[in-house]
């Protein structure tokens, strides 16, 4: 039979392998290719907060060929006046931002918008299925918009984005 302290050593020994490996194996995530990421409204107090595009180490060595690729695609193929279609995304958030604010019909929701690659994601919150259509449509009308993801929970229905406490566990 072993001694409580011996016992007691060896359980405190494993707990703190375990969590050592636990933390290397969780990296730190940044927002590495400075993807645009804003909350425009915030109306619906009990609405999750989406996670912002964040990536390990990894992660950012995996797509960053794809990227490059992706961005210059649109150059290329003349769809685009700028020679990378990231580019377009500093600019284009701000004019949704403002242009979601102004607008009026959205003031009693919970949005964030995304950009990446001249797309718009739109993650949050609002009260009805017309609401939700009326933003994506709204969105499409901002110069230099390819795309409006539409990723808005309506009413009590399943959160279609992964909230930000879900994807730190």
């Amino acid at each position: 039979m072993m001694k409580p302290s011996l016992l007691s050593f060896l359980f405190f020994a494993l707990f703190s392998v375990t969590g050592a490996g636990a933390q290397q194996t969780q990296q730190a995530r940044t927002n590495a290719f400075n993807d645009p990421f804003v909350q425009v409204t915030s109306a619906i107090a009990q609405c999750p907060v989406p996670e912002g595009p964040l990536y390990t180490e990894q992660e950012v060595r995996d797509v960053a060929h794809v990227r490059a690729q992706h961005g210059g695609s649109c150059f290329r193929v003349g769809r685009c006046r700028l020679a990378n279609s990231y580019w377009y995304d500093a600019e284009i958030i701000p004019r949704v931002s403002q242009y979601i604010k102004l607008d009026g019909r959205f003031d009693d929701t919970s949005v964030w918008i995304q950009g990446e690659r001249r797309l718009v994601f739109l993650k949050g919150c609002v009260k009805t299925r017309e609401q939700s259509e009326a933003l994506e449509k709204a969105v499409w009308l901002v110069d230099d918009v390819m795309g409006v993801v539409n990723y808005l929970r309506v009413g009590d229905e399943p959160v279609r984005y992964v909230p930000a406490q879900a994807a730190s566990k």
